[in-house]
């Protein structure tokens, strides 16, 4: 979805920490999956973890539900969002369990090689755009869209943005038109790279806890929403078609269905896990309630997955109809 971040914080730790604990050799969940006959049967399946928390809430309810209902093996692989594509044709990688956009990388290994395909939405509608904290949106009612900026550029100085407004980006492995859009819409800022989602989340809290100006890139679905009520500032309007010369783009960013994208060998196998994919759908409100978890209140992923299945029984009979 997104593009690379640099800092190590404290809720990025515990993100870390967490996939840490399911990756490997199987994530720790096999060890209370049921009989070596069903792990057999399903296989095993290698999962890219791409470097987001809604990313990690999707694999970890995937994951809990594989290991602890259906006896399969899954081995979660960290890995950036354009590398882990190079996977499918290797079978390194599996599965993408959310992908965002990358329409370049549809049109090479789903249209092109054929080693990918797309296996349907996750249920959960994307945003990405630019925020400022919620104090500004009180102190500031006139900063409201991208033409409103460069009256304001002195106000989002700092010691890494050159004498030009800052606009802070996350991972420059997301994606993000944020460079193209600044010098094609004539702003008077400079992209800087935070490093990771977690200093983003830490950059926001500190401009709301010291009234301190902040610009950034972010995105929803994103439990740091129930937190802070941020300020979207308003782009020129996406058109279709508008941002395919990525140097050239000057509109907002598109809406995005994010979706599920597969090795094509490891879909013509159609085991349990496969079919588990296909079923697999949920809405914002459930991933952020997985991710808040998480990077809130500091429980492990699989520990998140569990309270998560625990509470929703019916969707996750949904989930796995047809396959039990």
């Amino acid at each position: 979805m997104h593009h690379a971040r640099t800092r190590t914080l404290s809720a990025l730790a515990v993100l870390s920490a967490g996939v840490l604990a399911l990756s490997g050799c199987g994530s720790s969940l096999n060890d209370t999956s049921s009989d070596a006959g069903g792990a057999a049967a399903c296989g095993t399946t290698n999962l890219a973890m791409n470097n987001w928390v809604g990313y990690t809430a999707d694999a970890a309810v995937y994951t809990y539900l594989a290991e602890n209902e259906l006896g399969c093996t899954v081995v979660q692989k960290p890995i950036s969002e354009e590398v882990a594509w190079q996977g499918f044709g290797t079978g390194e990688v599996d599965l993408i369990i959310e992908n965002w956009g990358h329409a370049s990388l549809k049109e090479k290994y789903i249209d092109g090689d054929k080693t990918a395909v797309e296996v349907g939405p996750t249920g959960n509608e994307g945003v990405i755009g630019w925020f400022i904290p919620e104090w500004m949106t009180e102190e500031y009612p006139d900063l409201k869209t991208s033409a409103d900026l460069n009256k304001y550029a002195d106000l989002f100085k700092t010691s890494e943005s050159d004498g030009k407004g800052q606009l802070l980006d996350g991972d420059p492995s997301y994606v993000t038109n944020d460079e193209a859009l600044v010098t094609n819409l004539g702003l008077n800022y400079k992209v800087v790279y935070a490093g990771s989602e977690a200093a983003l989340i830490e950059a926001f809290r500190s401009a709301e806890a010291n009234r301190t100006p902040l610009l950034a890139y972010f995105y929803e679905p994103h439990w740091f929403f129930s937190e802070q009520k941020l300020g979207h500032i308003t782009l020129p309007a996406y058109t279709d078609g508008c941002d395919a010369d990525p140097q050239k783009v000057a509109c907002d960013y598109p809406p995005y269905t994010l979706d599920k994208i597969a090795s094509s060998a490891w879909v013509a196998k159609d085991t349990p896990a496969v079919k588990l994919l296909k079923n697999f759908t949920w809405t914002n409100d459930d991933q952020n309630t997985v991710a808040s978890y998480i990077a809130k209140d500091n429980m492990t992923p699989e520990d998140a997955a569990k309270e998560w299945v625990d509470d929703n029984p019916d969707k996750v009979a949904t989930m796995l109809e047809g396959i039990k």
